[in-house]
C-alpha cells in the first residue's frame, strides 16, 4: 500500500499507522476515534490555511471580499471531491459493507478523505510536504477561480492595466452624492493619465468605482458589455494580469 500511496500521492510515509488511520471512513471503523473524522479536522484547517497563504502571496491587488470569494469556491467540499476523484482516492480508502458497491463516492466522503490524507502528511512530515501536496492539485483551481473573479474585478483591471501601460494610477473622484444617510447613492468616475471618464452611479462608493472602472475600460477599447449586461475583457489584456 505504501508504494502505490506514494506514487498516488507525492508522499512516502514515515509513519504509515497515519496513512491507515486517513484512509479508514467511520464505516470500516469499529470506533469513530479511530476513523479518519479527527484528521478530516484537521486537514481542512490546514488547507485553509495553506491556501489563504498562497493567495495572500500571489495576488496582491486582490482586496479582501475578491481573496474570501476565491478561497470558499477552492476549499469548497466540490473542489476537493474533484481532486480526491482525480488522483483516486477512493481506490485506497477503507469502506464498510454499506458503503462499498456504490457507483460512486459521495462528494462528502470524497472531500473528507481528501483532507484528511493533507493532515496525515502534515502529521508525518509537517507543513511543507502538506503544502506541496495541497498546491500541486490546488493551483490549476486557483488559477481558474482568480481568473473568474479578477475579471469581475475592474478597478483591479484597471490598476494592473495603468501600471504596465501608463505613466500615473486610477484616480476615483467623488462628483456628487444625493439622497438620505440610510439610502444614499453616489457619483464616481476615473482620472487616468489627465483624462475623465464617463461617470456612474450607485448605492455605495465601491459599487460606484467599479462601474466607473468599468466604464474607463469600455472607453478605452478593452472591454464590451452586450446587451444583456455581460462583460468581455479583451483576451490580451487577461492574458498579461494572469
Amino acid at each position: 500500500m505504501l508504494d502505490r500511496a506514494a506514487l498516488i500521492l507525492g508522499y512516502r510515509f514515515n509513519d504509515p499507522e497515519l496513512l491507515v488511520e486517513a484512509l479508514t471512513h467511520a464505516s470500516s471503523a469499529g470506533d469513530r476515534l479511530d476513523s479518519n473524522e479527527r484528521m478530516e479536522f484537521l486537514g481542512d484547517a490546514i488547507l485553509g490555511f495553506v491556501v489563504c497563504e498562497y493567495l495572500f502571496g500571489q495576488f496582491p491587488d486582490f482586496l479582501e471580499g475578491d481573496l474570501t470569494k476565491i478561497k470558499s469556491a477552492v476549499v469548497s467540499r466540490r473542489a476537493c471531491a474533484e481532486i480526491s476523484n482525480q488522483i483516486n482516492l477512493a481506490d485506497m480508502l477503507n469502506l464498510g459493507k454499506g458503503m462499498t458497491g456504490r457507483p460512486g463516492l459521495p462528494s462528502s466522503v470524497a472531500a473528507a478523505v481528501f483532507e484528511s490524507v493533507i493532515a496525515a502528511i502534515f502529521l508525518d512530515g509537517g507543513i511543507d510536504p502538506a503544502r506541496r501536496f495541497i498546491l500541486v492539485h490546488m493551483e490549476p483551481i486557483i488559477d481558474r477561480t482568480a481568473k473568474s473573479a479578477h475579471q469581475h474585478n475592474f478597478k483591479s483591471v484597471l490598476q494592473q492595466y495603468a501600471q504596465k501601460n501608463l505613466p500615473t494610477n486610477p484616480i476615483y473622484a467623488l462628483l456628487d452624492e444625493k439622497g438620505p444617510d440610510h439610502a444614499k447613492a453616489f457619483e464616481v468616475c476615473v482620472e487616468l493619465d489627465h483624462q475623465r471618464y464617463s461617470s456612474a452611479w450607485a448605492n455605495s462608493k465601491k459599487e460606484a468605482e467599479q462601474k466607473a472602472a468599468l466604464l474607463a475600460l469600455t472607453e478605452l477599447g478593452l472591454a464590451e458589455v452586450d446587451p444583456a449586461g455581460n462583460v468581455t475583457l479583451g483576451e490580451l489584456l487577461i492574458e498579461g494580469m494572469l
